[in-house]
């Protein structure tokens, strides 16, 4: 990977979005977005439809999406002096034990012991505080039955600006979506409805899957100046094998390799950065900082959604646009009222 430009400042990434453009809800239909397309070679902007999506891909292309799925993470429960307590579950570490936030944090010290309540109120089950990590940060021993069945327990958390709980809890999942461990939805993949996908293979475009694990850091903020400063969070990925020979057969053809969303693009770059580009897999925990100046190894073409100013996510979008074009194109986006973030529209940069 490229060194990070010294001279990069997070600043260089910021941009005014007046407050009524971040979506508080999807679409009335998973397909029904707006889609700016931005084509990196002759530095033009179209206004298009999610539903053109097919339309602008070609036959031999591979189209790879993230299959993870958002864990419903979000857990309620009360201590014995009858205070509220809330769980973020982050990741598993081994059975019954848990990586988690947990609010308030004053009151989660090792050795304190609460009960959580299934969402119907008729299941308490205890939990423990193992370790304080700090900043909200906990090792949590849970019952082994709240794994088993934590839809009942808990609900998927959503971004820190969507203001109320989405009316089907489905439409922050993707149709793809089929291995839990995400404590955010890869949006990019929200906009695929399952005739969407069925276009798609009609017209020769071929599916792959890899899995990336969201990780809640991937909503904070960068609080350094110079982009360099900043410790990327870690987040786990995989390549399965039928999707490293599908890439290496769509590279021998000379065909396209189309990513869904930033989550995708960070594992396929993970891979190749990690010279495992083998069709025999390979998955491991990633910490590759995507910024302008980087090589890209495997990705040629992304659908993405509109990011939060001064993140990472942006900055990687404006190290495969460019950063003049990507500036251009999210001044469109604002000026023709698209809407922006997880249930915003979408851009397909090529």
């Amino acid at each position: 990977m490229a060194d990070i430009d010294p001279n990069l400042r997070v600043d260089d990434f910021d941009y005014d979005l007046p407050a009524e453009l971040i979506a508080q809800e999807p679409p009335a239909e998973r397909d029904g977005g707006r889609l700016l397309v931005v084509n990196r070679t002759t530095g033009t902007l179209q206004d298009r439809h999610i539903t053109d999506f097919p339309t602008l891909l070609n036959a031999g292309d591979l189209l790879v999406v993230n299959n993870t799925r958002v864990l419903a993470a979000r857990l309620h429960g009360r201590r014995s002096t009858g205070g509220k307590v809330e769980l973020l579950l982050l990741h598993r570490l081994e059975p019954g034990l848990w990586e988690a936030l947990g609010k308030p944090a004053r009151h989660l010290q090792p050795g304190t012991r609460f009960l959580l309540v299934s969402r119907d109120g008729s299941t308490e089950v205890a939990a423990e505080v193992d370790q304080s990590l700090g900043e909200g940060r906990l090792i949590v021993r849970l019952d082994e039955a709240i794994e088993r069945h934590l839809d009942d327990f808990g609900e998927a958390p959503l971004p820190p600006y969507i203001r109320h709980a989405v009316a089907d809890s489905e439409r922050y999942q993707t149709v793809f979506g089929h291995v839990p461990g995400s404590a955010a939805a890869p949006t990019a993949g929200l906009h695929l409805s399952s005739r969407l996908l069925q276009e798609l293979k009609q017209r020769g475009v071929r599916v792959a899957e890899v899995t990336l694990q969201i990780g809640l850091d991937t909503f904070r903020p960068v609080t350094v100046e110079r982009v360099v400063e900043h410790q990327m969070h870690s987040e786990w990925c995989a390549v399965p094998p039928e999707t490293a020979a599908l890439i290496h057969e769509t590279r021998s053809a000379g065909n396209r390799i189309v990513v869904v969303g930033t989550t995708s693009a960070r594992t396929l770059e993970s891979w190749a950065t990690a010279g495992e580009q083998s069709v025999s897999g390979w998955s491991s925990w990633t910490q590759v900082f995507i910024t302008p100046g980087y090589q890209w190894r495997v990705v040629d073409a992304m659908l993405t959604n509109f990011h939060l100013p001064r993140s990472t996510l942006l900055m990687m979008i404006s190290s495969l646009a460019g950063r003049e074009l990507t500036r251009r194109a999210y001044e469109h986006a604002i000026a023709g009222r698209y809407r922006f973030f997880s249930f915003g529209d979408a851009m397909l940069i090529v």
